[in-house]
């Protein structure tokens, strides 16, 4: 009954194993003593230090591999029947030497099992905790964006004078706040845009679209802003002087977030009184736009980082935004099958480009 009561039910795998173990040594050592010294049933014992360090440790193996080589060196001599020979020693030193290669190979490679295996356990603790950031970012950003539209829509209010009269000053006021509020609904926007592109995928709403148009459409939206920091947006549509048509197979909706996340960036890094020139060029496969700025460049150790999430740099470059818009614009441009990079201007400044594959002719629906 004691022995019962006190028997650890969660060590019976070891338990078992150990019996065996005692069970395999036995019967290698039967065969071992049972017969001459020239049969060398020592390699038998290999099984056995494997099944040890599998199970019981490394302890176990150290002292189950030096049971195995003393009874292998040992039955030289015992039962002393019959003549010790040099070749039979010599055989039985090989055999214990394969005996301690295999404890010792057999304790690295659990080592090393060990190792992969918490290796893992972290790997897989790390994306857990992503996923449990991503949840929380994407539902915070999502929870963001209501308190955000309501208080623009008063502020608009007010400066609509729908709750009385509003001083010129005070609109003022009003039109700085509503524009803040803005632009912190659109880096929410853009944070919660990101996560879910990264979880679920881009979707598209495809349809011929030429990328002309949405240039210069958006480079009118940006009017106010390129004028508050007095810089000037040119276009430059290739080798001719006259409009081209850039026909692509895209989502005028997102290639639109492109263009004003790449004019923007460009019009925040320009310095005051500077350009900014669109350059648009067709080409046999793919159709190409450049957003040139004339600021300070960019870094070569910056240039691979640029469109990376949340990577916002160390450059002498005037503005830094949340690291997410270039991010968000790499996202689209290669959900539409483009390519986007960046490079150094001289004498300076930076060009940000992206290139999408033509449409085909007849289905862009000009003749």
């Amino acid at each position: 009954m004691f022995i019962f009561k006190n028997f650890n039910y969660r060590n019976y795998p070891k338990f078992r194993a150990s019996w065996l173990i005692i069970g395999l040594m036995m019967i290698v050592a039967f065969l071992e003593y049972s017969t001459p010294p020239d049969y060398v049933f020592g390699y038998l014992y290999i099984g056995p230090i494997l099944i040890t360090n599998a199970c019981l440790g490394r302890a176990a193996t150290l002292r189950v591999t030096l049971i195995a080589c003393i009874l292998t060196i040992l039955n030289v001599w015992i039962p002393g029947v019959y003549p010790v020979r040099t070749p039979t020693i010599a055989s039985r030193f090989i055999a214990i030497l394969a005996l301690v290669v295999t404890g010792i190979l057999s304790d690295r490679n659990r080592l090393n099992q060990q190792a992969l295996l918490q290796q893992t356990a972290k790997l897989q603790a790390q994306e857990e905790l992503a996923s449990v950031r991503e949840d929380f970012a994407s539902t915070l950003t999502h929870d963001l964006k209501t308190p955000l539209l309501g208080a623009i829509e008063t502020l608009q209010a007010f400066e609509r004078e729908n709750f009385g009269f509003v001083a010129p000053a005070q609109k003022k006021v009003l039109a700085t706040m509503i524009r803040s509020h803005q632009t912190s609904l659109q880096m929410v926007e853009t944070l919660l845009d990101v996560y879910r592109n990264d979880i679920e995928g881009l979707k598209l709403r495809l349809a011929p679209v030429d990328l002309v148009a949405i240039a210069e459409e958006v480079a009118t939206t940006l009017t106010e802003l390129a004028s508050s920091r007095r810089v000037y947006i040119s276009f430059n549509y290739g080798d001719s002087d006259f409009r081209k048509f850039l026909w692509v197979h895209g989502d005028v909706f997102q290639l639109q977030r492109v263009f004003a996340n790449l004019l923007t960036n460009a019009i925040n890094h320009s310095p005051r009184g500077g350009k900014v020139e669109v350059v648009l060029e067709s080409g046999s496969s793919y159709q190409t736009a450049k957003i040139m700025d004339s600021g300070a460049g960019i870094t070569q150790a910056e240039l691979p980082h640029l469109f990376e999430r949340f990577y916002q740099g160390n450059s002498d470059r005037q503005a830094k935004g949340s690291g997410l818009g270039l991010y968000l614009t790499r996202q689209i441009v290669e959900a539409h099958g483009g390519k986007i990079w960046v490079e150094n201007r001289v004498p300076n400044g930076a060009i940000f480009a992206f290139r999408l594959p033509v449409l085909p002719f007849q289905c862009s629906g000009v003749v």
